[in-house]
């Protein structure tokens, strides 16, 4: 394989007689004479431009990438009257959001995303905008705010009409009919726990998917979903872009287990933990109202404790924690079991709450398994919760002068069915507007989210190559032991295995297995001006 130089200018041309959205793709040249073909990878394409200081700006598809002839035109916010008073309305051209915030006198810029708003110029014409948008995976309370809000921002503000909704989720693009969304028609919905399209998981053919969108028309393809979903909407920018397609496809992040990597949160998270909190109460009240009363509550939480994590901190009324992060055991002196025999006897009741992806190795040494998977290709997992509560019983059973009540709850349906609050309402609002301005603006192969507290476009690759966990090595963790006074459960090799886990962040770019940018030599530049080079998107 030939080596390779990655060039990119200093920061101060970045910018500098570049349009916006042609903040520029690296260039990769080979620095040796040519020789037999580089074997192809599936390496996702990532168009990424750098400066000094090792800063890296982890850049999204723009629709003129592909199709340069296109015309732009004036921003119809710029007449609009709700916006006539704001000062700097539009997002300056340059304006990027930092991955890190927190830094050392001497560390790198880093990476930066591209910060989400409306743009000066504009890539479609009202009149010409044929939207749809769609649902897929498990629900989430904002679901139909998100929806609400796509709907009405493109009405209100860029006086789009011609919205539809996909029913079912991706495979209703060809095995279902759309439906028609105005903003009379998604009225109240936001009131409403679910999606009013419909969803489902999996039963994703790109290929008819992209046959559909071409054939109806569609140029804006809104897809609302978890880190699955992300993925086969990557898929579908993909073929999008292949047949050369004038269609923005934009990802708005959904998971309730706030397992999304890179973004602050997701929706639906608050109102989940809110709602985790009666649950909570329930099993506490249960507890204290009998003799040596527990109360376990089971949350979501399939690879990520997250909700149980702030569920617990929330309540104040949890005695012990317990995460898919953060492995635990039940026999021996340091145990779950005997720490439940100490807190029984110290307070007389006990509160535990566990998330659903907790134990399930434990479970497993138990009971033989059947590794059976869904249709987005998540494992199934046993109930944890029933197998904790049989583990206790069977625990106290052996001490006939040790009686318990345990009661054993199970919100999971009931936490994920509900509306979204106030604070997830303001933060679904964000989010629709900050996709439809995006997708006005020709940009396309991204999802928006926050990124220390400001929203931004990040591509596909950055939100699906892996999940998002609870760091037990970080002081949120510590908040939480130091609340319920649980033993650690952890042994020094977990704690330097999570601490190795905790350290691995993935290297921007790659290319031809190459993980660090290497800055290239002023020859090697491709002119004698600074300026950035036209290159390939690797």
């Amino acid at each position: 394989m030939e080596a390779r130089t990655v060039v990119f200018a200093s920061a101060p041309a970045i910018t500098a007689g570049v349009p916006q959205h042609k903040i520029l793709d690296l260039k990769v040249m080979p620095t040796t004479a040519p020789q037999a073909p580089a074997r192809k990878t599936n390496l996702p394409k990532k168009k990424l431009a750098g400066g000094d200081g090792g800063y890296v700006l982890e850049d999204v598809p723009h629709l003129t990438d592909f199709l340069p002839q296109l015309q732009s035109y004036p921003n119809p916010l710029q007449d609009h009257p709700a916006y006539s008073v704001v000062k700097q309305y539009f997002v300056n051209a340059d304006d990027t959001v930092s991955k890190n915030i927190v830094v050392h006198e001497n560390s790198a810029r880093g990476t930066h995303f591209r910060r989400a708003g409306p743009r000066q110029r504009v890539y479609f014409q009202p009149d010409e905008v044929s939207a749809a948008i769609v649902t897929c995976g498990g629900l989430c309370p904002g679901l139909n705010t998100v929806i609400r809000e796509l709907v009405c921002g493109l009405h209100d503000m860029y006086g789009v009409t011609n919205v539809v909704g996909i029913e079912g989720g991706y495979k209703g693009f060809y095995a279902r009919n759309t439906v028609e969304l105005t903003p009379r028609s998604v009225n109240g919905i936001h009131k409403r726990g679910g999606t009013v399209l419909g969803t489902s998981r999996g039963g994703q053919d790109t290929a008819k998917i992209v046959d559909s969108i071409q054939d109806r028309g569609i140029n804006q393809v809104y897809i609302v979903g978890g880190d699955g979903t992300q993925k086969g909407a990557a898929v579908i920018h993909e073929e999008v872009r292949r047949r050369g397609l004038k269609c923005a496809v934009i990802g708005v992040p959904k998971t309730i287990d706030n397992d999304i990597a890179v973004i602050d949160k997701s929706f639906g998270f608050d109102t989940a933990v809110e709602e985790a909190q009666r649950a909570i109460n329930a099993a506490h009240v249960e507890a204290e109202s009998t003799e040596n009363g527990i109360g376990v509550v089971k949350l979501m939480g399939r690879n990520s404790g997250f909700i149980a994590m702030h569920a617990t901190l929330a309540s104040r009324d949890v005695d012990c924690c317990l995460i898919p992060e953060s492995p635990f055991f039940l026999e021996g002196k340091d145990g779950l079991l005997a720490f439940a025999e100490r807190r029984l006897r110290d307070n007389g009741h006990m509160v535990i709450v566990l998330a659903e992806g907790a134990g399930q190795d434990l479970i497993a040494k138990g009971m033989p398994l059947a590794d059976t998977h869904d249709a987005s290709g998540n494992k199934h997992l046993l109930d944890v919760g029933l197998w904790l509560s049989h583990k206790i019983k069977e625990h106290f059973r052996k001490k006939p002068n040790f009686p318990i009540s345990l009661k054993y709850i199970d919100p999971t349906y009931m936490i994920r069915a509900v509306p979204s609050n106030a604070s997830d309402n303001v933060y679904c609002t964000l989010l629709a507007h900050s996709a439809l301005h995006g997708a006005m603006a020709g940009y396309t192969g991204f999802v928006v989210a926050p990124v220390n507290g400001r929203h931004a476009y990040i591509p596909f690759y950055r939100i699906t190559e892996k999940q998002n966990k609870v760091v037990i090595t970080d002081r949120m963790w510590a908040r939480v032991l130091c609340s319920t006074n649980q033993p650690c459960f952890l042994s020094p090799e977990d704690v330097e295995n999570a601490r190795q886990l905790d350290e691995e962040e993935p290297q921007i770019p790659l290319i031809e297995g190459q993980n660090s940018l290497v800055k290239a030599s002023p020859m090697s530049m491709c002119n004698g001006h600074g300026h950035l080079c036209n290159g390939t998107t690797y």
